[in-house]
């Protein structure tokens, strides 16, 4: 299958590993206990026990270290839909399993962790690199099974494969994307079965 594409954005300053693991879990700390907008450089340096200066040599800015957080986030969703669809031999069921992987492990970060899913949300909202990646990763994944669908005779092969791929990602999106997620709660049950239901309908030969 597609490998996972979210990625870790660009870092700063000296390359010690341990450090940057220390930030990154005094912020998720902060941001799980007082959210991502109430927290600051200034409180996360206070709780680490360095200085706001010395933060700065390895993120430029809360938000980069935001952006490593939504990263680890949207990795392990990534990861997840990747094991659920690793070795489903039929292109439907691969779908299928995608599409409720993807809902369930997207309810699961919501009901987790209510302030780091803001953060995930905030990211969708400004577009951060690891959001961009995810989406691209999503995306690629369903091209992926609809043309292996088609290879094996699964799927129609009338339909353009990008129109095809895009309107399978536009019926899924309510369901993984933040922003929308939290406004469809009451049917993240419900509706991958239904909808992947309707989609292979749409994509009999």
């Amino acid at each position: 299958m597609t490998e996972t594409t979210t990625t870790t954005p660009a870092q700063r300053g000296p390359s010690d590993h341990a450090i940057r693991t220390q930030i990154v879990e005094a912020a998720t700390k902060h941001f799980s206990l007082y959210g991502y907008e109430k927290t600051t450089v200034s409180d996360l340096a206070k709780a680490i026990g360095f200085s706001k200066a010395y933060i700065y040599k390895f993120y430029d800015s809360k938000q980069a270290i935001g952006e490593v957080i939504c990263a680890n986030c949207l990795t392990a969703i990534v990861k997840a839909v990747d094991e659920a669809v690793a070795g489903v031999p039929s292109a439907a069921d691969r779908l299928r399993r995608m599409f409720r992987a993807l809902v369930e492990e997207s309810v699961r970060l919501f009901f987790q962790d209510r302030k780091l899913y803001a953060i995930a949300a905030a990211a969708a909202a400004e577009r951060w690199p690891p959001v961009k990646a995810y989406e691209v990763h999503v995306r690629q994944l369903v091209l992926q099974i609809v043309r292996e669908g088609r290879e094996s005779g699964e799927f129609e092969r009338k339909t353009p494969l990008d129109e095809a791929t895009s309107a399978i990602y536009l019926t899924m999106r309510p369901f993984f994307d933040p922003l929308l997620l939290q406004h469809n709660l009451d049917l993240a049950e419900e509706a991958p079965a239904l909808l992947s239901s309707l989609i292979l309908r749409s994509l009999a030969p």
